[in-house]
């Protein structure tokens, strides 16, 4: 098994081997990203090997000043939102001011994974993709409006919305695990 150096020299010389083990490695991470951003599994998929793309073409001009999961990783994001954002503008947006929220907290005990992940993808595109960025990815809320091409507003709107449909959705799946004793599969 190669290391990260290895992995990255081999890359940068174009030697399939290296980049089929870079591909394996990082492959199934990168595919639990994509789909954060998608709405299928197949999107997921078409994003995956897009993102790859990227990372071949680009593994020359990566100056290691990071990990190369994380290299990886912020190229997928950013080819998951090129792809959203081609779907975004057909979208409708909500400005913050016009939802209201209600004011629950809650705990996601005997939530799968599995399941919090199907939660996010049934979100709407917009709210989908700052919910991803905000509160998975770390964004603020101005940085996700220059990424996107949105209002900062219309990005605490959609993030707003997002995190009111995830709580109505959290609440009815632990209703369901406190009656019956397991989660919903």
């Amino acid at each position: 098994m190669l290391n990260e150096d290895e992995l990255i020299e081999g890359c940068r010389k174009g030697n399939r081997a290296s980049q089929k083990a870079l591909y394996e490695r990082y492959c199934r991470k990168m595919l639990v990203v994509c789909l954060r951003y998608s709405k299928t599994t197949a999107e997921a998929e078409d994003t995956l090997q897009e993102g790859f793309v990227k990372v071949f073409n680009g593994i020359k001009e990566f100056r290691q000043e990071s990990k190369l999961e994380t290299w990886i990783t912020r190229i997928m994001v950013n080819t998951a939102l090129n792809v959203q954002r081609r779907k975004l503008y057909l979208l409708p947006m909500v400005d913050v001011e016009e939802i209201n929220l209600p004011d629950t907290e809650l705990s996601v005990s005997g939530i799968h994974f599995s399941q919090l992940l199907e939660m996010i993808q049934t979100l709407p595109h917009g709210c989908q993709i700052v919910f991803n960025l905000f509160a998975i990815e770390g964004f603020s809320h101005k940085e996700i409006a220059e990424k996107l091409g949105i209002s900062e507003g219309t990005s605490k709107s959609q993030f707003a919305r997002a995190k009111s449909l995830m709580q109505a959705k959290l609440i009815k799946e632990s209703t369901y695990y406190e009656r019956y004793g397991e989660a919903k599969i």
